[in-house]
């Protein structure tokens, strides 16, 4: 690239890269609404899948075991991820922070299979009974270190003139965190909520080591069903769930650039 200019090569080298993450995607959802119930062949346009999708209860209770989840993982760990990142940009270099920074990353590089085994070790070995808030305590677990990131970074750049400015005209250090430092990373707190949930969305490997009667998640029904084929309802309830992914992914981005232009 010379003078800021796209020459053909890397327009090629871009449109390869994007057709080979997007395309198998793509003809996912161009055949969610295949009127054939043979998936491969294609039978003309319809959406009457997504109408058959709303009667098929496994998929729909599914469905709303995960949005719960999401939700009430995403939520506790935007609380703990948030107040991770404060405590790693703002004191310093305490006794055991190497340590602590350490504990607080380890889950974005550790294998998705390694957690969901440690987690269900510690589970059994504690009585607690596997279901609905085994897989939750386990996402938020796995999420919360993705929230700090985005916060700290944050934080990083966040002028702490305006919090001594606060508690000079008496604000208690609490307060002055709450009315001046909370509203300014808020877009940075409402991109991590949205990273966590999203990712708790997708996740499959976690929630099949610490899910239990009664809490099967959208991908475990998903994986199950294809397992012994894949049917036009499958591809209707994927379509639902990229969509749902890309949406929260596209708002994190548009709250974070509106923010940064201000």
């Amino acid at each position: 690239m010379r003078g800021g200019r796209l020459t053909w090569f890397n327009v090629t080298s871009l449109a390869l890269g994007f057709a080979f993450l997007y395309l198998p995607m793509l003809i996912l959802v161009i055949f969610s609404f295949n009127d054939s119930r043979l998936v491969t062949v294609w039978g003309g346009f319809s959406t009457r899948w997504y109408g058959a999708l709303l009667q098929n209860q496994p998929l729909m209770d599914a469905a709303w075991v995960t949005v719960r989840i999401a939700f009430v993982s995403a939520a506790l760990a935007t609380v703990l991820g948030t107040l991770a990142a404060v405590a790693l940009t703002r004191y310093g270099r305490f006794r055991g922070r190497t340590l602590f920074t350490g504990l607080v990353y380890a889950p974005m590089v550790m294998p998705e299979v390694i957690t969901g085994l440690a987690l269900l070790l510690l589970f059994v070995a504690i009585g607690l009974d596997r279901g609905f808030w085994t897989i939750m305590l386990a996402h938020t677990t796995f999420t919360l270190c993705f929230v700090a990131v985005i916060v700290q970074s944050r934080l990083v750049a966040f002028d702490r003139s305006l919090e001594e400015a606060a508690q000079d005209l008496g604000a208690t250090p609490l307060r002055a965190f709450f009315t001046v430092t909370l509203p300014l990373i808020a877009p940075a707190v409402v991109a991590g909520f949205l990273l966590a949930f999203t990712l708790s969305l997708d996740d499959l490997v976690i929630a099949s080591f610490t899910s239990g009667p009664g809490a099967t998640t959208l991908p475990m029904r998903i994986y199950s069903q294809v397992r012994l084929g894949v049917t036009p309802e499958i591809n209707a309830a994927s379509t639902i769930l990229i969509g749902l992914v890309t949406l929260a992914l596209l708002t994190a981005a548009l709250v974070t650039k509106r923010r940064a232009a201000r």
